[in-house]
This record gives C-alpha cells, structure tokens and sequence, in this order.
C-alpha cells in the first residue's frame, strides 16, 4: 500500500489551485489537508483500555511496515480507543493510527524510527481533537505486556516433515484440493490437511490461503520456492501456524519422501495394439487380473502382453516386476491406484516397469496401431467424420468412440479434436515436417496432431499387422534378398513385434560409420522383441541386433550394407532368449516397419517460399541477435519458423542449435552487430529432421541460419505527427484513483474506487464529476457514497427508462455480494441528489464474486459470470442472471480449469443469439437460453513463442467489439489487444481479431509497435479505437508491472489488416493497475486512474486526470449539431432530426454512429458497442433507423453522434434502444430503493 507519493501529488497539483475554490465541509479529505496544520492535536489517555498507553510518533515505511500485523480502515469512526480495542481483540499489544482513519497493529515496532509528538498531526476521523497519525506517520499504543508468541512454520505432524514456502505458477503445486473434517473454512491446520492428504493416499499435502488444503504425490514443475515470509496467513483452525497465504503454499511430506518433480516414465511405448491404462491395486486373495501366466521367463511388457493376447484376454497385468495376470474385464473391485506403488522394473526390461508390491501395471488391447502423422485441412478433411463430446481427447477415447461408431479409421488432430473414417480421404498423405507437435488434452504424455496435421490410427482385430518384406531395395547391394524369416530354434513372436517384420541378416563394418546409428544400451536380456519396442518407442521404424545383446535403431539403411542372410552369419542367441538369434560380430539381424531406404545427408534450406536464406550468422548468449526464442527439441524445421514468425508479423527469421526458432525484425540484427559467418558454421540437423533422411540445417552452436521476408510488408504501421497525433492534456486533479469510471446520461461521469483499502484512505468510495465545473475543484467533485468495497468490481448502465448504473461485487466479505444502484440526476453545472444505494441483506448475488464481469442479455436481464470468493481466493465456476427469483447458478467448469487466469472475461452478445465468453486464452459461445456451452472456439494465439499468453486479468489485455453497419449483414467482428505470458510476464505486442459466428472462425494476428498489458481500449465516434496504458512487462496487481508504456496507437478497422495502426501522440503520465479510459459526450476520451501501490519512482499512485484529444479536435473546425425528436427508440423504428451541418446548407453524406454506455475497469469495457445505423437526409432534415433486434442490439443507452463528411463528430445526445425488455426499472422491489418503473424516457432534472 503506497500512500507517500499520492500526497505530494495531491499538494501539488492540487491545492495551490484549490483554495480559491475551496468550501468547507464538503471534502473531509480536503479539510485535512488543508487544515490540519492549524491545530495542535494530542493522544489519546484517559479513553485508552486498562493499561495501554501513549509509545509516541513514529514514521511508517511502505515496502516494510512499522506494525506490520492486521490493520483495518474506517473513514468516519477511528481513535485510539476502537484502534488499541481491535489489536487487543487479535492477540498484539502495539497499537496505532494512521492519516486520521487507518489502524494498524503489531507485536514489535518493526523499522520505525522515533518522531517529535508534533510530526504527528492528523485528526481522527472519529475525534477531531485525538491526533491519528499522519501520511506515513503512526500514533502508537502500547498494552505495557510482554507480546504472545507469534504464529510459525509447524515443522510437520508426525509422520510427516515440512519443506517451506512455495509460489503458485501457472499450474497448481500440488493439483488436488480436498476439504477438511468440519469445513476447510474455520477448522483448517496443517495436521488436519496431511490427516487428509495421508487418508486418501498422497505423500504430499500444502496448506495455502488460510483455509485451503491442497494433496499429491509430487510437485507442480511450475511451482518455485518463496521466502519463508512469504507463507504468513495464519490457519483458520490453529492460530499458532502459518497455512500459505494468497498464491503460496507451506509443502509438508510423508514418511522420507523428498517433494519431487513426476519422473518421466520409465514405460516405453506399449506393444503395438495395446495402451497402458495406468497403475491398478491388486491383493493376492481377491485378484485385479484372475488368470495368471507362468513360464514366461524374465518378464518383460512384450512377452507378458503377447501371452494374454495368445490366450484370448484383452488385459494385461505386470506385478511385482516378475508376474503376468491376464482377464477381459477387472475384477474385485479392482481401482486404479495413485500411490506410487507400481514403481518396480521389469525383471526383464529394466527400462520397463511391471508393477510393484500389490500393484497392476495394467495394458488394454485395442486393435489400434499407429499410421503416423496425415496432413488435414478443414476444406479437404483426410477423415471426414468428426466426434463431439468426448471431454479432454486421448488417443484411447478417440480410437474407441471411431470404432462404437463403425470406423476403423481414428484421427485427433490440435489437441482435443477426434475424425473417423473407413479410408484416407483427399488424397491425405504422411507429413513429416513435425506438425502432429501437440500434447493431447487428455493427456500429455500422448500426442493428438497438431494444425493441419492428423494422428491417425488403424484398427485390427487380429494383433497382426500386414507388413510388404521387401529388400532395402537401393539401400542393401544388388542381388540380395531377405529371408522370410530369421535363423531360428523357434519362431520370432510375430504378434509381439507387429506392424515390424524381418528384412535379413546385414553386413555392419563399413568405415564411414554403423548401418543403423542409435545405439541402445546393451542388455543381457535382450531379445527380439524388447528391440524391436525400444525402437520402436524412440521412433525409429528399423531395429538391429547384434553379437547377441546389442540393439541399434535408425530411420535409414547407412553406408549400402550387404544382406548375408543366406548365409547364415546371424548365428549369435539372443541374451534374453536362447530360441532367438541376434545378429554376430559386425553383423545385424534387421526388423523394419515397412520399406527401408538409404540416408541422405542433409542440406542448408535456401529459400521458403517468399522467404530468402541470408546466411549463417552469429548468435551471441549476452545480446541476442532475435528478441523471441521458441524452444521446439523435437520439431523445428526452418518452414515452421518462417511460418511462426510470418505469423506473427515478424520479418526475420532464425534457426539455430538444431531446435530453436528465434523471430524479430532486422533491426535487432543490426543492434546485435551479428556477422555473417561461414555456411559450415551452420550445421546442426534440424530437430524434426533427427532420424529421418536428409532434411536440412537449422543453424548452429551460437550460429543462426538467418531469413528474411521479401514478399509484401508483414506489418504496416503509420506514424501520426504534428495534431493528427492527437494530444494528451491535463483535465482536473482527482480526490480518489478511480477502479471503475462510468459516463452518465446527465453528462458527469460516476468514479468508484476502493472503499476502505484504498492507500490514502481518503475515499467515500465513490464521486460523480461535472465536467462543466472544472474550474471549481470543490464543485466539479460530489462526493458519494458506497456501503461496501467496491474493490475490482463490475459496472453496467441499464437501460431501465432512468438509465441507472449498476455495480457488483467487491473485495471481501459482504463486498463480494454487493449490488448496487445509482440513479443518475441532475444536470450540468447542477448537482443531484442521487446516491448508490445497497443493502446486501435484501438484494445480493447468489455467489461472492472478486473480479466478475457483467453484461445486459438480449432479453434485458443482466448475465454475471465468474470472479474469485473474495481476495485471491478460490475461482466462481459459474454464472449467474439478475434478477433472479429461482436463484439458480449454471456450472461453468472452463472458468474453475482456467482459474486464476480467467477473470474479468469478456462478454458479448453476437447477432447468432449465442453469448460470447472470452477468458484466459479461451473463447466459447454460450445458449443464451441454457447458458451452456454451444461451440468452442480455437485458442486465441498468444506471444511468438508462447501458446499460453493470456488475454484476461491477471495477463489483462482489453476488448473491443468492431462497428457494426446497417444493414448488418457482416458478421460481427471482435478485437483483443495485449495481455502477458506466465512465467517472464512479457507483454503481449499484439493484436486478435475474430468473426465467432462465422462456422469455421478463427484468430487473425495483427501486430503492436509495442507490447503492452494492462492496457485499456476506448472507441471513438468515428468507428476507430484508442489503445493506450499499461506497461511493457509485467501482470496486473500491486507491484507487477514495469517498463510503463506512454504511446497510444490509434487502431482503424476500416483499413486492411495489419495495416489499421497509427502511432499517436504520448503521454508523461504512467497509467498501470487501476486505469480506465471513457468517451466523453464532446469526443474526448477521459483518462483516469492508476493504483499500483508501488515504491518505484515511475508508478505513483495517480490522482490527476487527463483527455485524449483525438484528431478531429484539434484543427480548429467546425463541429455539426443535431436535434432528435425522440431518444426512446424501439427496433427498426425511424426517427427524424434536424441537423446543423458543421458547414454549407446539406447534411449530405453524414453519418451517425451509436456509442454503448461504458463503464470502464481493468481492460473491460462493460456495454460497449459501436453502431453506424440507416441514415439519409433531404437538406437538414434527417431519418436515422435503429437497429432490428436485440441479438443485433441488445436493449441499452447510447451515445448518438453525427458525423460531417471529415469525420467530425457532434457533442452526443443520450438515446435508448429496445427498451427494458427484462423489467429492471421494478427490480429490486424493496422500499429503500428508489425504482423508475416501466415506460417512456424520464426526462433529467
């Protein structure tokens, strides 16, 4: 909380220019400062409780507090009575009060350093004659008693042993949250949550929030550790430990368990056919798996899964690293286990596990076997039949919903999406250019295709695949020809080994190098089988054995071997299985997965289509030479880096160490000072291209394989100068830094700010300023008033016939519940009467929401979605409508899954009918009837190099939704600019837009001049938008951001893509967490806030305000004016009126455009929308038509401009569309709220 920097500010530029104006009484805040100075206030004494007394004056730090205890606010009831009361309530005996309304315990006196009694000199807010400290001053109290013993780390229940504090990343450190016996909220400990943790099977358990209890058996590798300090939130049900705090995690383990990582699993891929179904318990007297298989030998995956296929059985079962169980169907109640109990290896594959002690390592037989990865593209489908509703995709439900529905053909393709077919369709064909790259949603140790690329899997019953035995035709020597089968005392396994079969014995002592490359471990126990999986599992499509325990794999034949089969040189057994042979000395019994062909060496890629090589150039650790690096170990190849950075709107390009892609501009090579260097510096085989024939270079160590795009301009920015860049100017010093501002239909405009947490404590929460008194600082302000914080709420205006705001949600406690409603009066120059009115008790949301997001529906009600239950605490997974009399809530699972990075999502109507929910870096269409989800939409892109950039709060981009124009047969477009990526928190620098009613709606990227987050959208009257604020780095919060951002970008959907930004004028003004920006009615956009809370000189806490003087202000021309004959439209209907043409005598060829009302918060600009109606004129006589319907224009207030043939705007006039359709001018019924009832427009007063 930063409070030392809003001080000089308000000082400065304020009350040199307020006193002239001032007038007592009406700001408390203002009196104190003004006239604080004039009075010697003293401590208290005689009202203190037994015992306490006066300590003295000291000064308090904001990065380290002097009592740095619980503190709590109140703006009209503090003195050292009821501040030494709460302290002694919570167990400290230092008390104190700061800047008149602030009280602040503790048990020491931390880092404050003594000042004189007179430094001290704010009156309470309670008692005008009791000082209460000062800014950054505390007056302290002191219980004359030694301090209880503070709360601290248990060191762990027996049993169990605690390993400190750890940060939350972007995934949870340990991923399951369970109750605890009496409910987590009062009763939490930390030897309640490892009781839990330990009774349902974990190993490790964390106590985080206060009352959170979360359980697992390892640890997120997105976690880190945090200061000890960190984890300071006392449990709910032991007040002597800590239990985490906001986002940290005190991590207790069982037993000697270690906190660890998941090991990646020793399992190689299972047999052909079979896929692994987990860990399963398992009891000698009441088996998993009933029949059992012996003679077996060592036990390995293969030959146990080959056994129970032998013998009719669909499952297979591992245990303790020696024994086979077979069955169709599990048995005794047999579950998977989580545990960690099968961790044995096979007694055969030491690189296999089977099982453990009363643990099953179960395999299913499916039929399915691997195709490899198919090109697709939505026009021309390479298996046409999609599958919907599967849920998170594996490959076992897509294969297994392709064969319930017939098909013997099963594809998943970007992650999570399913095709099935009886044959390849369009004439699809295998790609191996590394585009199936993506991880299943299901799970990610399964890869489901990727963009245009289908995993595609084929079924047979049988467990034997057809295979052609052909030669390594150019790649063996001439006249040779493999046997059908090896020299053998007994058959190869077939079924074991399928879709490979034996190609012959080769020759392997050529002096360029081996026949087969990869070299596996040796093994004693190998055998044909356990090769052939290895291979296999690593990709390869060949496996070579040799001298009897050797195992080489490769894509390629190398160096022309010479097949010596018939001679019979593969004479050696194998380790593993004396009824096998394995190769000799220098010889290769040789296993394929279809046809085997000759190594090609690979090249230097020239050109990609209008992308040219420039050459190998050096790289250096300290400056790089790109900005972007995208990490891809298995699938770079220096097309998909252009394509990336093409993509992206960057238009250089580079490969280097084989699997990195890097993206920037060629100014970064000339900054870098990189040199060009020899082509044989760039040597190193592209990742995709490891282990298949030829391909090419992607770059080097240190050296990049450089392109450049020489096609047409990626991106195309324009520079503004002189007054067509607009203009920031100095509007009016502030009295509160505003978290949400509102445009009213009487001209002002409504502030609300945090009420009670706000640093400067100086708020009543929310004001309403006049901008026609500008030059009156007491009279352009009135104060109002809120109940509750309003601290990250959501606002609407309604469009009830007195066009009242609406406000929901808040900070904690009953906040979180609040609803409230101004009725804006008044006009110009006139104060109203009007105040916020709440009560929680009467009218609340079902949910307690921190963080929501509201919008006006179609019919008129009011849709609420998600949040958190109060300050950083657990995600609202659902949704709400008010008014609600059967008080029902719609699940919304996609927000608990994306939580914390879905807040604040946006939402909007589309002309469909559907609701769009756009949160995170997710979008989907909701029924507006069911508010069930109707269509996913793609991802939304985020960095170059990171899918996972978020759009929403924390990452906190902002949206806009595009012009719609009469007749309004185009789709509806949806802009989103900004946001941040987990882990650097780089700002996003660019742009998404997308059609989501449009069947196959996709992204479409257009690049920033610069990255930005938390910045904040406006649109103006003449169909374009201003981008402006934030910071290039960093997260929305206290604290987060840095590197502020000062230009604006002037953003013109009209123009073609990536050609619509203009770079604008700057501001000196650091707008971060807590800005806003609104359209004024003359067409000036207000910029407000910035509440960082932050000690660093270039985020203070901000009061002043500014405009945007957009272009069209500032040349000095003329403006038109209009007169409307009435401002309550209904649908379709045409309403006339006389326009005043900015010159000339005809309105010909103007325009109107309809501004929704706004209100402003956290990139989220609740109600906007931007119409150009049917509009005609004959002279100055004009017909404007209003939108059809709501799904085109759901009922709300608009700002109606007219716009000459320069653009120029009018000042706006307040009109209403569609009525109020959901009857919110009766609700809420309740006699302390003031309610306009149905009908016409009421005029203001």
């Amino acid at each position: 909380m930063a409070r030392a920097s809003a001080v000089p500010v308000l000082l400065s530029l304020l009350l040199s220019s307020v006193q002239a104006t001032y007038s007592p009484g009406h700001h408390a805040y203002l009196d104190s400062l003004i006239g604080r100075a004039t009075t010697q206030l003293t401590p208290a004494s005689n009202s203190l409780p037994t015992n306490w007394t006066y300590t003295g004056c000291y000064n308090d730090n904001q990065g380290s507090r002097t009592l740095n205890g619980p503190y709590y606010g109140d703006g009209s009831g503090m003195n050292a009575s009821t501040c030494v009361s709460f302290c002694a309530s919570q167990n400290y005996v230092y008390a104190g009060t700061e800047y008149s309304s602030q009280c602040y315990c503790g048990n020491s006196i931390a880092s404050g350093l003594n000042q004189t009694d007179a430094t001290c000199n704010m009156a309470c807010s309670g008692n005008s004659a009791e000082v209460c400290g000062g800014p950054n001053l505390l007056t302290i109290y002191y219980a004359n008693t030694a301090a209880p013993i503070p709360p601290s780390v248990n060191p762990g229940p027996p049993g169990w042993t605690s390993y400190g504090c750890y940060a939350e990343g972007s995934t949870r450190t340990l991923a399951n949250l369970y109750d605890v016996p009496g409910g987590s909220a009062k009763n939490m400990s930390v030897a309640a949550c490892t009781s839990v943790c330990g009774a349902n099977g974990y190993s490790l358990a964390g106590v985080e929030y206060a009352s959170q209890c979360f359980c697992d058996n390892y640890i997120s590798s997105a976690a880190t550790n945090a200061s000890a300090s960190d984890c300071n939130m006392v449990c709910s049900g032991n007040s002597t430990e800590f239990c985490g705090a906001g986002n940290r995690l005190n991590l207790y383990a069982a037993g000697k368990v270690v906190p660890g990582l998941k090991p990646a699993s020793k399992v190689v891929a299972p047999p052909p056919g079979w896929f692994s179904t987990g860990c399963y318990n398992d009891t000698v007297g009441t088996r998993t798996l009933n029949t059992a298989q012996y003679g077996l030998g060592d036990l390995n995956v293969e030959n146990c899964t080959a056994a129970c296929f032998k013998n009719g059985f669909s499952l297979a079962g591992m245990e303790y690293g020696n024994e086979c169980y077979c069955d169709n169907s599990y048995q005794n109640y047999g579950a998977p286990a989580t545990d960690g109990r099968c961790n044995m290896p096979c007694k055969g594959n030491a690189n296999e596990t089977c099982g453990g002690p009363n643990g099953l390592s179960v395999f299913k037989y499916t039929g399915w076997f691997s195709k490899g990865c198919y090109n697709d593209t939505v026009g021309t489908r390479s298996l046409n039949y999609a599958q919907y509703g599967l849920g998170d995709m594996t490959i076992e439900k897509c294969t297994a919903a392709c064969q319930s529905a017939g098909y013997n053909l099963a594809g998943m393709e970007y992650a999570n999406e399913c095709f099935c077919d009886t044959a390849i369709q369009n004439n699809g064909i295998v790609v191996t250019d590394g585009r199936c790259n993506m991880a299943c949603k299901g799970n990610a140790n399964e890869v489901c295709g990727g963009p245009n690329g289908l995993s595609i899997y084929f079924f047979n019953s049988t467990g034997v695949v057809s295979s052609t035995t052909t030669t390594a035709a150019a790649a063996v020597a001439a006249g040779t020809s493999p046997a059908a089968s090896p020299v053998s005392a007994a058959a190869v396994n077939t079924t074991a080994i399928a879709p490979f079969t034996y190609q012959g014995c080769f020759t392997d002592n050529s002096q360029q190098g081996r026949t087969l490359a990869n070299q596996q471990p040796d093994n004693k126990a190998m055998t044909v089988e356990s090769c052939v999986s290895t291979c296999n599992s690593l990709g390869y499509s060949i496996a070579g054995m040799e001298y009897g325990v050797q195992c080489f794999c490769d894509n390629f034949i190398r160096y022309s071997p010479s097949n010596v089969t018939a001679s019979g040189d593969c004479s050696v057994k194998c380790g593993g299985n004396s009824g096998e042979y394995c190769g000799a000395g220098s010889r290769l019994s040789i296993y394929s997965n279809g046809t085997m062909v000759n190594y090609t060496p690979p090249t230097i890629l020239q050109n990609v289509t209008q992308w040219q090589y420039k050459g190998c150039y050096s790289d250096i650790d300290g400056a790089r030479t790109l900005a972007y690096k995208i990490p891809w170990p298995t699938n770079n190849t220096n097309e998909a880096c252009v394509a990336q950075c093409q993509r992206f709107g960057y238009g250089i390009a580079g490969t280097e160490y084989g699997q990195e892609c890097w993206c920037g501009d060629w100014q970064n090579v000339l900054d870098a000072q990189a040199t060009l260097r020899p082509d044989s510096e760039c040597n190193m085989l592209c990742s995709a291209d490891q282990g298949k024939n030829g391909g090419h270079y992607c770059g080097g160590g240190s050296r990049l394989a450089l392109y450049n795009w020489t096609g047409p301009l990626l991106t195309n920015w324009n520079y503004a100068s002189g007054l067509d860049a607009g203009a920031y100017q100095f509007l009016i010093g502030g009295v509160n830094i505003p978290l949400v501002t509102a445009p009213a239909r009487n001209g002002k405009v409504t502030y609300m700010s945090k009420f009670g947490t706000e640093p400067a404590n100086n708020s009543t929460g929310a004001y309403e300023l006049d901008l026609s008194l500008l030059n009156n600082f007491t009279a352009a302000w009135r104060p109002m008033h809120v109940k509750s914080d309003v601290f990250c709420s959501a606002s609407l205006t309604l469009p009830d016939r007195a066009g009242r705001q609406i406000n929901v949600g808040g900070w904690a406690n009953d906040a979180t519940y609040g609803v409230r409603l101004y009725w804006p009066d008044g006009v110009p120059g006139v104060w109203g009467q009007n105040d916020w009115q709440e009560n929680v008790k009467e009218v609340s949301l079902l949910t307690g929401r921190w963080y929501p997001s509201a919008m006006i529906m179609a019919n008129g009600s009011i849709l609420v979605v998600g949040g958190e239950v109060g300050s950083n605490g657990a995600p609202v997974g659902d949704l709400e409508v008010l008014p609600s009399p059967a008080k029902q809530k719609v699940p919304a699972e996609y927000l608990t899954r994306t939580d914390p990075y879905s807040t604040y999502p946006f939402l909007a109507v589309l002309p469909s009918g559907g609701i769009l929910v756009t949160y995170y870096n997710e979008a989907r269409i909701l029924d507006p009837v069911t508010l069930t989800t109707n269509r996913s939409l793609p991802n939304i892109p985020g960095a170059v190099n990171d899918f996972d950039g978020g759009r929403t709060y924390p990452f906190e981009g902002s949206s806009m939704l595009l012009p719609q124009h009469a007749p309004y047969t185009d789709p509806l477009g949806v802009l989103i600019c900004g946001g941040s990526v987990p882990g650097p928190e780089f700002g996003l620098d660019n742009c998404v837009t997308i059609q989501p009613d449009q069947p196959q709606a996709n992204w479409t990227i257009e690049r920033m001049p610069s990255r930005r987050v938390m910045t904040y959208m406006c649109a103006l009257p003449d169909g374009t938008y201003l981008i402006t604020g934030g910071a290039r780095q960093g997260r929305a919060g206290f604290g987060l951001a840095t590197d502020p951002n000062y230009s604006a970008v002037l953003y013109d959907p009209s123009k073609p893509v990536n050609n619509r930004m203009t770079l604008m004028a700057n501001t000196t003004v650091a707008r971060l967490y807590h800005s806003e920006a609104v359209l004024l009615d003359d067409g000036r956009i207000l910029i407000s806030g910035s509440d960082p809370e932050d000690q660093r000189s270039f985020a203070p806490q901000e009061y002043r305000n500014e405009v945007f003087m957009p272009p069209y202000l500032l040349k000095g021309a003329p403006r038109p004016s209009f007169n409307v004959s009435s401002i309550d439209w209904d649908y379709s209907q045409s309403v006339q009126l006389t326009v005043q043409p900015s010159s000339g005598n005809s309105a010909a060829g103007y325009r109107v455009s309809l501004i929704g009302a706004v209100a402003s918060t956290h990139g989220n600009s609740m109600g906007q929308r931007t119409f150009f109606p049917s509009f005609s004129c004959t002279g100055l006589t004009c017909t404007v038509t209003a939108p059809p319907n709501a799904n085109i224009c759901p009922p709300a207030w608009f700002q109606m401009f007219v716009l000459d043939n320069n653009n120029i705007p009018s000042n706006a006039t307040w009109i209403r569309i569609g009525g109020d359709p959901g009857d919110l001018g009766s609700w809420p019924a309740f006699p302390d709220f003031n309610v306009p009832g149905q009908g016409p427009v009421i005029p203001l007063h």
